[in-house]
């Protein structure tokens, strides 16, 4: 049977292959669980039921399954990560829950109608799809334990959520702008990633735990003892030791300590720096062989830019927004954490 994961869209991607979490609560009947809250948030209830059945907690729960077996809620483990895992997607759905009351508030909720009919297109479409496949649609559906009207009340709560929080993100940054001046001065100081070609950078590093070690190996290379002979014998770095502590990284993006590179190219090919401090110790760095390319003229990714910066601004403000409505809100989640078992 074609799986229906693969017809629908890639925002609801996630809904078929998972069925709702079972529960170790036995005290309590599973409709008496559904209806456990698990947070309250400025009075407003976020149940057990909402839990189990949102998309991350799906997630979860299929990649437990494919771990675990079907009876992932026995396995001890299983339920330590459930436990986890429930109370991170708790935090998450209660800041969803304060960015629809304040979308509420704002009069930025999305028309019910219009959600409505997106959903019965989208399912219109995924039937059709599965049914010219040779599937069984409605058999699919009752062995992943959905109904027609409970799989189109996910597809509604899904877009509602989106809708909620693109129009709640666009009327928080709608007055972001950055300035000329602003793009050119980021232009000036990072104008190796705008460069024609990535620029790259051969070097050989040597990593010791102190910044007396480090001093003892850069005395060391100073009487001419070979590099790679030193870092093979004395650097940490078990991923470059027995290469001579060789690496070639583009400038951006390279994956390595940010204080470490710029040492590296800041140095002139065939010197070798003073100690290096990072996070991983102290490096004695030697850059072997530069390759540079010429920088793009800025009229050329000036509009680049700018939308980079405009969307990190943004990003920002919308953040600091969603945490002044978090603490101005009453949130109660400690009380409820026994729902979660």
């Amino acid at each position: 049977m074609k799986s229906i994961k693969k017809l629908v869209s890639a925002t609801l991607i996630a809904m078929f292959a998972f069925s709702a979490v079972g529960c170790n609560m036995i005290e309590k009947t599973p409709e008496a669980i559904a209806k456990s809250p698990v947070a309250v948030v400025n009075g407003e209830k976020i149940t057990r039921s909402e839990l189990d059945k949102s998309p991350d907690m799906m997630q979860v729960t299929a990649q437990l399954k494919q771990q675990y077996g079907e009876n992932y809620d026995k396995n001890k483990d299983a339920q330590e990560v459930l436990k986890a895992q429930r109370q991170k997607i708790v935090d998450k759905m209660v800041t969803e829950k304060v960015i629809t009351q304040k979308a509420k508030e704002l009069n930025l909720l999305p028309d019910e109608a219009k959600l409505k009919t997106e959903v019965d297109k989208k399912y219109d479409e995924t039937k059709k799809q599965m049914e010219s496949s040779g599937a069984k649609f409605n058999d699919v559906l009752k062995q992943e334990g959905f109904t027609e009207q409970s799989l189109k009340e996910y597809f509604l709560n899904l877009l509602r959520k989106n809708e909620i929080e693109k129009n709640v993100s666009d009327y928080l940054s709608k007055d972001v702008k950055i300035d000329d001046k602003k793009v050119e001065d980021y232009y000036n100081a990072n104008k190796t990633k705008y460069t024609e070609k990535p620029n790259k950078i051969q070097l050989a590093h040597i990593l010791v735990a102190t910044e007396d070690e480090a001093k003892k190996v850069k005395e060391r290379l100073d009487k001419g003892e070979d590099f790679a002979k030193v870092a093979k014998e004395v650097s940490t770095d078990t991923g470059s030791k027995d290469k001579g502590g060789e690496y070639t990284v583009p400038y951006v993006d390279s994956g390595f300590d940010a204080t470490f590179m710029s040492a590296a190219i800041a140095l002139k090919e065939g010197t070798i720096s003073a100690p290096v401090k990072t996070q991983f110790g102290y490096h004695i760095i030697k850059t072997i062989k530069k390759e540079e390319y010429p920088v793009k003229k800025f009229a050329t990714v000036k509009d680049e830019i700018r939308k980079q910066l405009e969307d990190e601004e943004k990003q920002k403000v919308i953040s600091q927004k969603i945490e002044e409505w978090k603490k101005s809100s009453k949130i109660e989640t400690k009380k409820y954490e026994k729902n979660l078992n």
